[in-house]
């Protein structure tokens, strides 16, 4: 009788963890062009347990005549498509930059070169059996010097 008990405590008990999603929530990546404009490393956290909202935040570069340091930051959804480990990927960004990769507390002097770009984003993602993801994005960027399209392409992993 006793062992009936513990077996049936034990079928109660662990039920539930056998059920539990493995959709892993977080993501480390790389992304040329995209929010970081050139260059940029970013951590993305998706804020339910399924797919769909999350944030992400990263820091990167970006050089035409000088150096900016560029602060990237966003939301953005992932729609679930027929492939299970395919996502269509849209987002609003904002990236901070500032010229000579100067900290942004710093005090700001009159040479000072800094701009911020709105930048929305609509792409594909994918996620691998290996824990890896990638994905390709139109991200047009806005700011005051204009519009520019733009693309971006990220690889990283996923914990």
């Amino acid at each position: 009788m006793k062992l009936l008990i513990f077996t049936l405590t034990l079928i109660l008990f662990t039920q539930p963890g056998f059920s539990q999603n493995h959709f892993k929530r977080n993501d480390i990546y790389i992304e040329t062009g995209g929010n970081g404009l050139f260059i940029s490393a970013n951590y993305e956290r998706q804020l339910t347990k399924e797919p769909g909202l999350g944030v992400r935040m990263g820091i990167g570069m970006y050089s035409e005549n000088t150096f900016y340091l560029t602060v990237p930051i966003g939301i953005n959804y992932l729609f679930t498509t027929n492939n299970p480990k395919g996502f269509i990927d849209a987002g609003l960004g904002t990236t901070f930059a500032r010229e000579n990769a100067k900290l942004f507390w710093e005090k700001k002097t009159i040479q000072d070169d800094h701009f911020v770009s709105f930048i929305p984003s609509i792409g594909y993602r994918r996620h691998t059996t290996q824990n890896m993801m990638w994905r390709i994005s139109c991200t047009p960027v806005i700011n005051q010097y204009g519009f520019v399209p733009w693309i971006g392409f990220s690889v990283g992993k996923r914990f």
